[in-house]
């Protein structure tokens, strides 16, 4: 089969490598689409957020949707020909973590694409238990988006309690920060999008943002204060990772409110007497989605009819990878998907 492997230093290699022997708990999945993702970027430049893997010995992508090809003998739940998403986190299955649905956090978790084989391949082996089941309708497109990308943003809103009186900030405006625009729409709240590329403002407007600003306009701030009524915002996305978005985004919260932390980041400076605590502020990271929680993603995209494919602005067969990953880091699209 045809897989796609990103050995660092900005290379891509499409290889030739056997198609995947699956185990009694476990199925091979024939992948429809596959996304990629800014974290992707880490592999392609040689160092990896997600460590412990070998980028030149595993596939990578972890944004995968496709069929069902083959199941293994223990596998009652799923069937040839069932459409599927996959779950990115790869858990032991006994530990507290894994039992409420957060394999990412297990222990002794594996990451596709970073420290096992991903879904940028034509075939995928993965556990049974992995499985998002998706509903008939939905294309594999938008299944393999509704998981990293979309999920990951709808759990961070929903951290954030965004109803129909919250004023949301999203800073950034790759896929994550789009995706979080239409999450945060879809739950009632209004949202202020800000991005320093003007494509991607045009696009946030397109998606419903309310107001759209240049981060570095120096009336930003203003703007904003004046969008949230003059009480700050009531909760904030970042999807940036950048230091300069984090204090502005502390800066333009009102009193209790929440910042979600989204974009990978080393390290930040930030104020915290100013920023926290006399605003009793809460700051938390939000990595990718429980899996007891797409039941309701996918009933947040079903209820609103939330376009997914929207965000989709290019897409790939496997043998372009190079293109595909050269085209995201110049930030020539927003999502970039490989489709068969």
């Amino acid at each position: 089969m045809t897989a796609v492997f990103l050995p660092g230093n900005k290379q891509v290699e499409v290889r030739a490598v056997p198609v995947p022997e699956i185990g009694p708990d476990e199925v091979l999945v024939e992948i429809k689409a596959s996304c990629i993702c800014r974290s992707d970027l880490s592999l392609y430049y040689g160092n990896a957020v997600i460590s412990g893997g070998d980028s030149n010995q595993f596939v990578c992508g972890h944004e995968p949707a496709g069929v069902v090809v083959r199941v293994g003998e223990a596998v009652t739940e799923f069937a040839e020909g069932d459409d599927v998403a996959v779950y990115l986190g790869v858990g032991c299955g006994v530990c507290h973590h894994c039992r409420t649905g957060h394999f990412y956090l297990c222990a002794k978790w594996k990451c596709l694409g970073f420290t096992m084989d991903g879904g940028n391949a034509e075939f995928l082996r993965v556990p049974a238990r992995n499985l998002l089941r998706t509903p008939k309708g939905m294309s594999h497109l938008a299944a393999a988006i509704s998981t990293d990308a979309f999920g990951t943003l709808f759990s961070a809103a929903r951290k954030l309690g965004v109803n129909g009186l919250s004023r949301i900030g999203i800073w950034g405006m790759g896929p994550m920060g789009a995706a979080g625009t239409l999450a945060a729409k879809a739950m009632g709240g209004r949202v202020v999008a800000l991005d320093p590329i003007a494509e991607r403002r045009d696009f946030a407007r397109s998606l419903g943002a309310d107001l759209v600003l240049d981060p570095r306009d120096a009336s930003a701030a203003d703007q904003i204060r004046e969008f949230a009524g003059g009480e700050g915002l009531t909760g904030a996305v970042d999807c940036s990772g950048q230091s300069v978005a984090h204090n502005m985004a502390l800066d333009a919260l009102a009193p209790m409110g929440k910042l979600a932390l989204v974009g990978e980041a080393a390290s930040t400076t930030i104020k915290p007497s100013d920023q926290l605590i006399r605003k009793q502020v809460t700051v938390f990271g939000s990595w990718y989605f429980g899996i007891d929680e797409y039941a309701d993603i996918l009933r947040l995209i079903e209820t609103h009819a939330i376009d997914l494919e929207r965000l989709a602005t290019h897409t790939f067969a496997l043998h372009e990878a190079e293109t595909a990953f050269r085209m995201f880091d110049a930030r020539e699209t927003e999502k970039a998907v490989f489709v068969r």
